[in-house]
């Protein structure tokens, strides 16, 4: 199969791009104390010579200091977008000039071109993969089987990637161990929550121009990433309604004293809609009818699937770009449906997207690092299939993070422990 060039190799002005990705990257960096502490110990003890990392992540500054820090802590990394517009090119040229890392990253590629820089990672026969959605270890078991006795294990950073590998597990079809990175404590109630409410609302902000203030907001799915967004949109006085098919997440919602109803219904209420489902047709030709007049909807969903911009186009009768990320359909009445960052990841995939903040990803990456780490050391514990990430990893982190910040915990006395390890001690 065709596969991809470095990008040092593709794009023009490469030393000007290296700087500016460098510097991004140091800012980040600057930030990240988690990585930071990490950097000490990958660089003495050098825990990942010999392993080869394949990477398909979003690639931009924060993603960068992980990719570092595997390369120094003795890696082969090579890595590529999960998302084609999600790559920032000066940064994975920066990359791309560290003697340990191969960066085939490229923005705004078409789909084959994607493909070809998952195919020219695989070519570096990795021994560890680092996944964000799942194509890439998809497209091992698909294209490449013959890898896969090779492979120690891999990590899966994203909910979409988590319920692709749980499908696949389920069938019997997940042939090397997998770490479950998204459901780790440490990543889904900071990084789903914070980071994705909080990044998801600043580009689409920055984006439009827009105040929230008084507006309509409709939350897709109350998931971790949707209660985030949710939560932040009523933080900056929005009215938010929350659609859900889970009885239990509806519920939630309204305990939480948000307004839950069908999206049908909201379809003719809402001023913003962002989806969070992971899912697909989340709004269709039904919904973009009934909407008002110069409607945004964006997705904080990893794929670009849940805005059916299919049935969109089919219904319009005029499409053209009105601001830089925003795309405007006009519908035969007249009324106009704005999509942002064409369907794709608002956070990372608009114009002016950062993705989330340094200090949200510092956790999330210092989960990945501990988690190759682990596969490195001790990847033979692991059977073939879907695994939680060890609480021990996930609490290294934690701590991790507290000794950055100068907090103290309190400790157990013995006494304590013996308490609450005995069945026997009663009112």
């Amino acid at each position: 199969m065709e596969t991809a060039a470095p990008i040092s190799e593709r794009v023009s002005d490469v030393d000007a791009k290296h700087e500016s990705g460098r510097q991004k990257i140091d800012w980040a960096r600057e930030h990240m104390p988690i990585l930071s502490a990490l950097e000490d110990e990958f660089t003495a003890e050098r825990p990942l010579s010999g392993e080869v990392v394949g990477m398909a992540l979003h690639v931009e500054a924060k993603t960068a200091a992980l990719v570092e820090l595997l390369a120094e802590g003795g890696a082969e990394v090579a890595i590529t977008g999960c998302n084609p517009l999600s790559t920032h090119d000066d940064v994975s040229v920066a990359l791309d000039a560290h003697e340990n890392i191969t960066s085939y990253a490229e923005h705004g590629i078409d789909d084959t071109e994607y493909y070809e820089a998952i195919d020219a990672v695989i070519d570096h026969e990795p021994t560890i993969t680092v996944d964000d959605g799942g194509d890439l270890v998809f497209r091992i078991h698909e294209e490449y089987p013959e890898l896969v006795e090779s492979i120690i294990g891999g990590t899966e950073e994203t909910t979409t990637g988590v319920h692709r590998l749980r499908a696949m597990d389920a069938d019997g079809a997940l042939d090397y161990p997998m770490f479950n990175v998204n459901d780790t404590p440490m990543k889904h109630l900071f990084d789903n929550v914070h980071g994705t409410g909080e990044s998801a609302l600043a580009n689409i902000a920055m984006t439009t121009n827009l105040s929230w203030a008084g507006k309509t907001v409709v939350v897709a799915g109350f998931g971790y990433c949707g209660r985030g967004v949710a939560k932040k949109a009523r933080g900056q006085n929005a009215h938010v309604i929350v659609t859900e098919i889970d009885p239990r997440r509806a519920l939630e919602a309204h305990m939480e004293g948000y307004e839950v109803t069908s999206m049908d219904d909201a379809a003719e209420r809402g001023d913003v809609f962002v989806t969070t489902t992971g899912n697909r047709d989340v709004v269709t030709a039904d919904h973009f009818e009934d909407m008002k007049d110069g409607v945004v909807l964006a997705n904080a969903g990893h794929f670009d699937v849940e805005i059916n911009l299919e049935d969109l186009r089919n219904l319009s009768v005029n499409e053209r770009e009105v601001r830089e990320g925003v795309q405007e359909y006009e519908l035969a009445d007249g009324s106009r449906v704005n999509v942002l960052a064409e369907g794709r990841l608002v956070n990372l995939a608009s114009p002016v997207s950062l993705g989330h903040p340094v200090e949200v990803m510092d956790q999330s990456f210092g989960v990945q690092a501990v988690c190759v780490r682990e596969l490195a050391t001790h990847g033979d514990g692991y059977d073939d299939g879907l695994h939680d990430v060890p609480d021990a990893l996930d609490r290294e982190v934690a701590e991790l993070k507290l000794d950055a910040e100068g907090i103290e915990l309190d400790e157990l006395t013995d006494v304590q422990r013996e308490y609450m390890d005995s069945w026997q001690h009663g009112t």
